[in-house]
């Protein structure tokens, strides 16, 4: 009856007791169960991600990576009776003694189906409430890979709050973390609800005294660059700019290039001929199709080398925003495939990013639409 998913099972040394990591509620905690009390109890509690989970002989103690939206993973010693954690590493300490922090809190939003959404609301250092901020919505990818509290070198919110941006993080409908139920709403469903579940958290942020709603962006990586360009056709106008990296734009040409085809067979229902309903789920989801609507400017990120989302979603997305006469720009890296992995290439995808969000949603943006 436990309503999760485990992951990084453990055994003690005595093989009486398992001990493993669950996503809960937009963070990652440890859980325990044994042979004499299966059922599964939480260890750990608080905003934070563990992971790399071990356990030392005597089984009263855990070692782990503890990560959170500021920082990077440290190692940690974890007491099993008390669920205590003992910081055991500061690698990173000098790099942020002098740093200002973000502030990161927790929100429930109402959906118009009567449930409630989460979302991670990040906040930029010395956040002043009588400002009005730029808004980031983050759009998750897997599509079923909870929002947590990782620290990433790429989508990162730190970076983004300390760039003077407010970010939300929306753990849409299909991540783990909620409940298996909330997990499978995804599938089948790719335009449906977990959209719905982006635009709730927008809408209810935009009206915020604190958010100017003209200076919002829409951002995100494979299924999140799906819902970025699912955004641009049926949104509106509430967004100022979007960016939308290895996304995936043409659910037909998609299904027949993709490596990863028992992904696609499972969430979308097999190939698009497999029956008159499948078929007309492809046509109904499939931003391409709403090509028509698109006025935003995009700027379109993606691998060549991309096997999972291929190159060419990226190509026909660009293609669609330059017919259409939006602004757009397209940046291509040769030798990478799904995810920027080579340093000097992250470096200019920051660059290249923070530049499109800026020229839309920043200061200047601001001064412009003033005049």
């Amino acid at each position: 009856d436990f309503d999760a998913s485990v992951h990084e099972v453990r055994w003690t040394r005595d093989s009486q007791r398992l001990f493993f990591t669950v996503e809960v509620e937009g963070t990652k905690q440890v859980y325990t169960s044994s042979l004499d009390d299966p059922r599964a109890v939480a260890v750990t509690r608080g905003r934070h991600e563990l992971s790399g989970l071990a356990v030392a002989p005597d089984g009263k103690t855990l070692y782990a990576l503890r990560a959170t939206t500021e920082r990077p993973a440290e190692i940690v010693r974890i007491d099993v009776a008390d669920g205590a954690i003992e910081p055991l590493t500061d690698l990173n300490g000098d790099a942020f003694r002098d740093l200002e922090l973000p502030s990161v809190e927790a929100e429930w939003f109402d959906t118009e189906d009567g449930q409630r959404v989460h979302a991670w609301i990040v906040k930029p250092p010395g956040f002043d409430p009588q400002r009005r901020y730029p808004l980031i919505l983050y759009c998750q990818g897997g599509p079923q890979s909870m929002v947590g509290q990782w620290f990433s070198y790429r989508w990162n919110f730190h970076l983004m709050a300390a760039k003077g941006y407010v970010v939300a993080a929306v753990n849409r409908r299909g991540l783990p973390g909620f409940g298996q139920a909330w997990n499978d709403a995804i599938s089948r469903d790719w335009g449906g609800k977990a959209m719905q579940d982006l635009l709730t958290v927008v809408d209810a942020l935009q009206q915020r005294p604190f958010v100017d709603a003209k200076r919002t962006a829409a951002v995100g990586a494979s299924f999140g660059g799906y819902s970025v360009y699912w955004l641009m056709g049926n949104a509106g106008d509430r967004f100022a700019c979007m960016i939308a990296h290895c996304g995936v734009f043409n659910l037909e040409s998609m299904y027949l290039s993709t490596e990863e085809l028992f992904f696609v067979d499972w969430d979308l229902g097999g190939p698009f001929w497999a029956s008159p309903e499948v078929a007309e789920s492809y046509r109904r989801f499939s931003p391409h199709r709403y090509v028509q609507n698109w006025r935003t400017p995009l700027l379109v990120i993606h691998g060549e080398r991309d096997y999972r989302v291929p190159y060419d979603q990226g190509l026909q997305a660009f293609t669609a925003a330059q017919l259409q006469g939006c602004d757009s720009r397209l940046l291509t890296f040769p030798q990478e495939g799904h995810w920027i992995l080579r340093p000097q290439n992250a470096v200019l995808w920051q660059r290249e990013f923070f530049a499109w969000l800026d020229r839309y949603c920043g200061d200047g943006a601001r001064a412009e639409e003033a005049k």
